[in-house]
């Protein structure tokens, strides 16, 4: 047996892990809670640790399971009946995941997550705080998306991407989603006899979304939305893996050292955790259409957005909400929370920032937004 890889070692001292398990594993393709196999997992996940590291799972299946509890054979488009069925689901789905983890002598609690949850800031700091003391205690954090309550404004969209965010909220160093392809190909091998497995590759590597493909009838995620997760998670210095959930013992031997699945790694060094937050915020409420000067000043000389950099104001926003920078070409270039609202940003864009007092009446901040509040996307 050869040697694993650098990056595949590194992956071996994983303290904190995040796995994602998704619809068509957990159920079997749409037959019910697979048992078996979800004690299988949790064994795995027992073992590993065991060996000192931290886990939190993100658990899919609330909806499939639902369905089948009521006998439906195809996912509803309603989203009241989508609400139902999560809420049926997520009974049966809690219940089987307690007694696995509870059978391995481990304490699990349920987690349900909305997006308001992690794009309000002080809410976003409550739910960092409750899995830190969940993690602290040996308790098995198991997160899913409230979507018994979610609706389409506020949804994460698909469990990868709450994975991802998840994994930024606890600063995990590694995400492992597990699918039902053994990784990502170079095409869908489930039609092309000549698809190869991707064992290694960077989270931003643009050729990388051009081969994924879309997800199943039960799931929203597919292999394009794990590249999109891996780009997300990578933002706080993650590593993500996309590995087979039916190969066998695949998380033991995975952190064992051998090469399963496909690794994607961070091209960048950690970011601070308020830009972490910013940088997975993804409910904008505005846009903000920069001059030359202010991208100049925002991408080559690290400064903070003043009001004379603006020329054309969109949304409607508040104080502190969160919006985009465009250039003039209308390519994207930043996220920010702003110290005005739209109404203000409009009397203010093209301004000097000594003229705030004089336009406005007060000053809050010479700035629109301020560096600290601002991440750079491009």
């Amino acid at each position: 047996m050869t040697s694993p890889s650098p990056e595949r070692q590194r992956l071996t001292s994983s303290r904190r892990l995040v796995v994602k398990i998704g619809s068509a594993l957990l159920t079997n393709d749409g037959r019910g809670l697979d048992e078996a196999a979800i004690h299988g997992w949790v064994e795995q996940m027992a073992e590993l640790k065991r060996q000192g590291r931290e886990l939190l799972l993100v658990t899919s299946g609330s909806v499939a399971e639902g369905m089948v509890r009521l006998g439906w054979n195809q996912r509803p488009s309603s989203i009241h009946e989508l609400q139902a069925a999560a809420a049926v689901g997520q009974m049966g789905l809690i219940q089987t995941w307690e007694s696995a983890f509870k059978s391995q002598g481990l304490h699990s609690a349920q987690i349900l997550l909305t997006h308001d949850d992690l794009s309000n800031r002080k809410r976003y700091l409550n739910a960092r705080s409750a899995l830190q003391t969940l993690l602290d205690l040996g308790v098995v954090p198991i997160i899913n998306e409230n979507d018994t309550v979610v609706t389409d404004e506020i949804r994460f969209g698909d469990n990868d991407t709450l994975g991802a965010l998840v994994t930024n909220l606890l600063e995990a160093e590694t995400l492992v989603l597990l699918t039902d392809q053994s990784g990502l190909y170079t095409a869908d091998p489930r039609n092309n006899p000549d698809a190869r497995l991707i064992p290694e590759g960077r989270a931003q590597d643009p050729d990388l979304l051009a081969v994924a493909g879309d997800g199943g009838a039960l799931g929203r995620g597919g292999m394009f939305t794990k590249v999109s997760a891996a780009r997300l998670a990578a933002r706080s210095g993650a590593r993500t893996v996309i590995l087979g959930g039916r190969t066998e013992k695949a998380l033991s031997r995975l952190f064992a050292g051998e090469e399963l699945g496909t690794l994607l790694l961070p091209d960048d060094e950690p970011i601070t955790a308020r830009k972490r937050w910013l940088a997975g915020h993804l409910q904008e409420k505005g846009v903000l259409v920069l001059d030359s000067g202010a991208v100049q000043a925002l991408q080559k000389d690290g400064k903070s957005l003043l009001p004379v950099g603006i020329k054309e104001v969109r949304g409607h926003f508040m104080r502190g909400e969160l919006v985009v920078c465009v250039d003039e070409n209308e390519k994207a270039l930043a996220k920010g929370l702003v110290n005005y609202s739209a109404e203000e940003a409009r009397i203010l864009a093209g301004q000097p920032s000594q003229k705030i007092e004089e336009l406005l009446g007060y000053i809050e901040t010479p700035e629109l937004i301020h560096r600290d509040n601002l991440v750079m996307t491009r």
